[in-house]
């Protein structure tokens, strides 16, 4: 498994890049994280309603090919995007969502934040407080989409939705709990560890 750091971009190409990337893979193309920053948008899953969008404040709001409803991303957020082949590690998807999401938790432990899944949906909070969201896309027996963790950002924009669908659900971030917060690049050096030890039973 192969590591891109693809520093601060814009969604769309980005998104793309994701699209082409599982198109074009075969049976032997290595399997890929690509680590990522984004410039302020919201992106609407495949089931995604148009009420969960309650203020339009100007960030574009772009409709993807995930599962889920609407999120934010932007400066100040951890993306990684997670190029797997799942038939080919012989795993689940579920199996995936949980080492993604056990991933995020040893790394917030790292810092001192104790967090934790719910088994009522997707994602990773602190004291009832989402801290990371996941959301995948399923095709060709591959995944791709992946983990967003919320290290030092404006969480404004949040409030302008109602986040994964949920209305009223509170965001929070690491620099809420350490403060001088971590820089990005330190979180992801720290998670990228994790992912490759968390995802290491589907390695092959």
């Amino acid at each position: 498994m192969k590591t891109v750091r693809l520093g601060r971009r814009d969604y769309l190409p980005v998104f793309q890049a994701m699209r082409d990337f599982n198109d074009r893979r075969t049976a032997d193309t290595e399997d890929e994280l690509w680590i990522v920053e984004h410039n302020p948008v919201f992106t609407q899953g495949l089931a995604g309603k148009a009420e969960h969008l309650l203020v339009r404040d100007g960030i574009p709001v772009v409709q993807i090919d995930r599962g889920g409803q609407i999120t934010y991303h932007g400066p100040g957020q951890l993306v990684v995007y997670t190029m797997i082949d799942f038939k080919r590690r012989k795993t689940s998807v579920r199996r995936i969502v949980s080492a993604l999401e056990n991933s995020i938790i040893a790394t917030l432990a790292v810092y001192g934040i104790a967090a934790a899944a719910d088994p009522q949906r997707p994602g990773v909070y602190v004291g009832g407080k989402k801290i990371a969201s996941l959301g995948l896309r399923i095709k060709n027996g591959a995944v791709y989409h992946g983990l967003a963790l919320n290290v030092d950002m404006d969480l404004t924009p949040f409030t302008h939705i109602n986040p994964c669908g949920y209305a009223g659900l509170q965001m929070t971030q690491i620099a809420n709990f350490v403060q001088p917060a971590p820089s990005l690049d330190n979180v992801a050096d720290n998670l990228v560890v994790q992912l490759w030890e968390k995802l290491a039973f589907e390695a092959v």
